[in-house]
C-alpha cells in the first residue's frame, strides 16, 4: 500500500458516512445485496475503520462487532469479535487497502480484550482471509445470496 493512505476509526459522521457510501457501492451496486439488509442495527454499536486517500477520498471501509452483538455471531464466545462490512471501492483495489483494513479491525479488537476474530467471508474471498491467518470452519452458506464461509483468527 502507497504512504498517502491513512486507515482510522471512523467516529465522526462524515466518516460513517463515507464508509456507508464505499459499502452502498460495493455491496449494494456492485454485488446487488438489497439496502434494506445492508445497512442494520449492528451499525450503530460497531466501530467502524475508514480507509482514505492523502486527499481525503475514501478507499475502503469495514467493522467490527463486540460484546453481547458480536456473540450472536460468534457463537456465543464475548471474547471474540466478529469483522464484517470490509469493502474496498473498486478502483482502489489491489493495493494492499483490504489487508490494511482488516489489520486495523484486529488492532480495534485487541483494544476491545478480545482473543480472536470471526468473519463471514465470500467464498470467492477466502484465499484472501487465509493468507491473513483465517481458518474457514463449518460449511458453506448463503447471506444475501451469495455463498460465504465463517473464518476465525485468534489474536
Amino acid at each position: 500500500m502507497s504512504a498517502p493512505v491513512t486507515v482510522r476509526i471512523a467516529e465522526d459522521p462524515a466518516d460513517r458516512e463515507a464508509c456507508f457510501a464505499i459499502r452502498k457501492e460495493v455491496f449494494v451496486a456492485e454485488q446487488g445485496v438489497p439496502q434494506d439488509i445492508e445497512y442494520d442495527a449492528y451499525d450503530a454499536v460497531a466501530v467502524h475503520v475508514l480507509a482514505v486517500r492523502e486527499d481525503g477520498e475514501p478507499l475502503g471501509t469495514g467493522r467490527l462487532l463486540f460484546g453481547e452483538v458480536a456473540a450472536a455471531k460468534t457463537g456465543g464466545d464475548a471474547s471474540v469479535g466478529s469483522l464484517g462490512r470490509l469493502a474496498v471501492a473498486g478502483a482502489a483495489r489491489g493495493l494492499g487497502i483490504g489487508v490494511a483494513l482488516v489489520r486495523a479491525i484486529e488492532e480495534a479488537a485487541r483494544a476491545h480484550g478480545l482473543t480472536a476474530v470471526d468473519l463471514h467471508a465470500q467464498t470467492q474471498a477466502l484465499g484472501f482471509y487465509e493468507r491473513l491467518g483465517y481458518v474457514a470452519y463449518g460449511p458453506e452458506f448463503l447471506d444475501a445470496g451469495i455463498p460465504h464461509r465463517s473464518m476465525r483468527r485468534v489474536l
